[in-house]
């Protein structure tokens, strides 16, 4: 969808920076196929100008010329401070193909660079790349990344890196802080331009009904809300959860100082940058709750075109109140199928928990546990059971195995039927901060195998992959606390 707000308040035409001698470093041919791009034998592109376009060096390729790109103005909250005014500060939106925007990420300065240089660094790259494409095979909404370029061009961050250009593809790249912006500027016909323009192209439905804003915030918060539960099911800690980070259309977007559970820690800090945590595991439902009254604070000047300020801050209020009891019930019923459980009983929130505290108190790995939990067959004896060893409170574990045992045989589905389930919610592969790391060295030497065969295995998260094993197991005792910042 293009992004047709035109206007200096909203956007600034921008031409992407040129950088010398580019060359691939990974292209997603799965990306490709969304916007019509063909590829050849190698997995890249056929018409070889895609390189220049998609480095920021041409806009034309084909029958297609973008001839209008732009970086757009939003502000937001960081770290829970309003920040202001902020926008694309390395970001381009070259424009649309097949109803897909097409985004350059580290393509030069724009309006909104600020003190930055507009550039992004081969490492943060191949992150975003890798995690963007690993996080659609798991199912979760995301955007999702095309390819990333390189050039030998030097960036200064903590030490001096090379840059990259990563593209980027998304419905919109719409995000709370777009709202929030207009709101702060008390520029009501703008948001309302804005609002309708979500409506028309994405929420079809609010257009019928007897409160369009109030019901455009209700779908936006319910995405959002299932978007953090899908999260915390495969332990995914995004790492910079700022309001102008968060979708409009309920979608991972931004991905920087992320990471995935190694040992559970339900307080695990990703990013090292977050002194006090506030976007640590455990937190991510509540942040995510706290950017939605965000986005309700900001619409509430629409719905004040139709009721008083009071009756309007309400009707938010107690739409917003419906995020927790949302997110509960997304969290329960997937956490219940990660267990195998396909009823609905009471105990059941209560044995998931505990489970969890057990996992944390023993550091136990969360990916692999759950993977493994499988292969349990419903006349076990708590004490033969093997992932028992992982934790150091034997009894209490043990007596876990036995409540959940007892659960399972409550069922009535046959022990392979179930573990065929599981292993379709439970993956066995994710992006393991060290496997990133390894790729992102060999890249840094030129050498761009292990991305590859990355991207082919988190392509196929809950298969066995015989082949590729030992990709599931977790990390060695020096690459478990990996955290990231958020320079890139």
């Amino acid at each position: 969808m293009p992004f047709t707000l035109r206007g200096d308040d909203v956007c600034q035409i921008t031409q992407p920076s040129p950088i010398p001698n580019p060359y691939w470093v990974a292209f997603s041919a799965s990306a490709a196929e969304l916007i019509n791009l063909e590829t050849g034998r190698e997995g890249l592109p056929m018409e070889a100008s895609w390189l220049q376009v998609l480095a920021g060096n041409q806009l034309d390729v084909g029958q297609i010329t973008f001839s209008d790109p732009i970086a757009t103005a939003y502000s937001g909250h960081q770290f829970g401070v309003w920040a202001g005014q902020l926008g694309d500060g390395r970001a381009i939106l070259l424009g649309d193909i097949n109803e897909l925007e097409l985004q350059l990420k580290g393509a030069g300065r724009t309006q909104y660079s600020r003190m930055g240089d507009g550039r992004a660094v081969l490492r943060s790259s191949i992150r975003e790349f890798l995690c963007s494409e690993a996080m659609h095979a798991l199912g979760i909404p995301t955007s999702r990344a095309l390819a990333v370029v390189g050039s030998k061009q030097a960036v200064r961050r903590e030490t001096m890196e090379t840059a990259a250009v990563c593209s980027r593809i998304a419905p919109s790249f719409i995000r709370i802080g777009h709202f929030e912006h207009f709101a702060s500027l008390q520029n009501i016909i703008r948001l309302k331009e804005l609002a309708n323009l979500l409506i028309s192209e994405f929420y079809p439905e609010c257009s019928s009904s007897k409160d369009p804003y109030l019901n455009l915030f209700k779908e936006i918060s319910t995405r959002n809300a299932k978007l953090v539960a899908q999260w915390q099911s495969v332990g995914f800690c995004h790492g910079v959860l700022n309001s102008d980070n968060i979708s409009a259309l309920g979608l991972t977007i931004d991905y920087g100082p992320f990471g995935f559970l190694n040992h559970f820690e339900i307080d695990h800090i990703c990013n090292h940058s977050d002194q006090g945590g506030r976007y640590a595991y455990h937190r991510q439902p509540q942040v995510m709750h706290w950017n939605m009254a965000c986005l309700a604070s900001a619409m509430l000047p629409l719905l004040e075109l139709e009721y008083s300020p009071e009756e309007s801050q309400t009707l938010l209020r107690s739409a917003l109140e419906d995020f927790s009891v949302i997110y509960a019930r997304e969290w329960q019923q997937i956490f219940r199928r990660k267990l195998g459980l396909q009823s609905q009983q009471d105990g059941d929130v209560a044995l998931i928990e505990r489970l969890l505290q057990a996992m944390h108190d023993s550091q136990v790995d969360f990916t692999s546990f759950f993977r493994g939990l499988g292969d349990l067959k419903k006349d076990s004896m708590p004490t033969e059971i093997m992932q028992r060893n992982d934790f150091n409170d034997r009894p209490n574990i043990e007596k876990w195995f036995a409540d959940y045992l007892v659960r399972l045989q409550s069922e009535t589905i046959s022990d392979g039927a179930r573990k065929a389930l599981m292993n379709q919610i439970n993956p066995k592969y994710i992006l393991r901060n060290h496997l990133a790391q390894d790729a992102i060295e060999k890249a840094q030497q030129d050498d761009f195998s292990e991305i590859q065969k990355l991207q082919q295995i988190l392509s196929q998260p809950f298969d066995e992959q015989e082949d590729f094993d030992h990709y599931s197991k977790p990390p060695p005792i020096d690459m478990q606390r990996v955290s990231v910042s958020c320079s890139s």
